[in-house]
């Protein structure tokens, strides 16, 4: 609440986002089962059609098990480049109308309307947005109106598929008690089934546990769940920008010709900066390695990659960088390296060519840093 002034956050999720425009590409698409993915045999789903889901297919699920379960399905690998690029038109819309919102995925915005209905119905200009959205893409949308953004991402969730839902204060409530626990945005799997062994079943339930309880067993998170099944939240709409590049560069205090030791340096960089990357739910498509001699000469290389946050890639790509560039043998002074064409993305992106292992370990070791410090795991190459 700002004041005793009552919120008004909107939240849009463009549904079933790839797919869809899929479909704008090719309109053979329209109503068949379509599974966004990679295609070796150790890929997983990236996306998938709402006639695929009546199969049982869901997203991060192995394709092979999805395979077999819908054998029907168009089978499509995805292009990061083409949904960035269809993301950024639907921002550039929503930028043009909202006094403030916040991008925080690929597919997903908030915007805060707080103060709107003074002038224009919030409903009205909310549904107003969604159309003008619709009628510029050809993207299917759904929209929830309330006062916090954790009740707008849930009333969206119920308006799905293609519709919008406008839950008033005073209905929050209501709204919220007969629903399940997993519609909780921060409830993920392990918190679900602990709290179904507890005999919780429903957000009412769970709202009526008293607060101290529920910490004891999930800790402060559950303090946060407790919130949210009260229909509390006062996370600001963070205002969005869009960054096109991050780097960082180390100058020596003796210059050096240790090709060892640059190169420990410099996956040491890489792995920093992956890591606020997939922190700032970002790709790369362009890595740049800057080296500068002791006469301060400076050079660079850059070399144009498939979009990714994963170091693994982005090392490779840095070390035959610096080598291609390293040509003199003289002593250098500096090394750098920047990621740039950034564009928004989740890890939903990177499941077009990796495993659901590689995206698991990463998650796992970003979980660590977050937790512990961003020095808390690194290769030990980086040490």
């Amino acid at each position: 609440m700002t004041g005793s002034e009552e919120r008004n956050i909107v939240h849009i999720d463009l549904d079933t986002f790839f797919v869809s425009v899929e479909r704008l590409i090719n309109s053979k698409l329209i109503g068949k089962p379509v599974i966004i993915g990679g295609n070796s045999g150790r890929s997983v789903v990236a996306s998938c059609s709402y006639e695929a889901r009546k199969y049982g297919v869901h997203s991060a699920m192995p394709m092979k098990m999805a395979r077999i379960l819908c054998s029907d399905a168009v089978i499509i690998k995805g292009d990061a480049e083409v949904y960035s690029k269809y993301s950024k038109i639907v921002t550039g819309i929503i930028a043009e109308k909202a006094p403030v919102y916040e991008k925080v995925s690929i597919d997903e915005h908030y915007i805060d309307i707080t103060g709107m209905d003074k002038f224009f119905g919030c409903l009205k200009w909310s549904k107003e947005l969604r159309q003008a959205i619709m009628n510029n893409t050809g993207l299917p949308l759904s929209l929830g109106l309330s006062v916090n953004k954790t009740v707008s991402k849930i009333a969206t969730g119920e308006a799905k598929p293609n519709g919008e839902m406008e839950v008033p204060g005073k209905l929050v409530k209501p709204f919220l008690d007969p629903l399940p626990i997993k519609k909780i945005p921060m409830i993920g799997d392990k918190t679900y089934h602990l709290l179904r062994s507890m005999g919780i079943a429903t957000i009412g339930t769970l709202s009526m546990i008293p607060v101290e309880m529920i910490k004891k067993v999930l800790g402060n998170n559950g303090i946060e769940i407790w919130k949210k099944a009260n229909g509390i939240d006062s996370a600001p709409v963070k205002p969005y920008s869009e960054r096109k590049s991050i780097s960082t560069e180390t100058t020596f205090d003796q210059d050096t010709t240790d090709i060892k030791k640059l190169n420990e340096i410099l996956v040491g960089m890489v792995e920093r900066i992956a890591f606020d990357l997939r922190r700032k739910q970002r790709l790369t498509s362009c890595v740049t390695v800057k080296i500068r001699y002791s006469n301060f000469d400076t050079h660079s290389l850059q070399k144009r990659i498939a979009y990714t946050s994963f170091d693994h890639k982005l090392i490779e790509v840095a070390r035959e960088l610096f080598q291609r560039l390293y040509q003199r043998r003289m002593l250098i002074r500096l090394i750098g390296v920047k990621l740039s064409h950034l564009i928004q993305g989740t890890p939903q992106l990177n499941l077009f060519e990796d495993t659901p292992k590689t995206v698991n370990l990463y998650q796992t070791m970003d979980m660590l840093r977050n937790r512990y410090g961003r020095k808390s795991v690194i290769r030990a190459i980086g040490l």
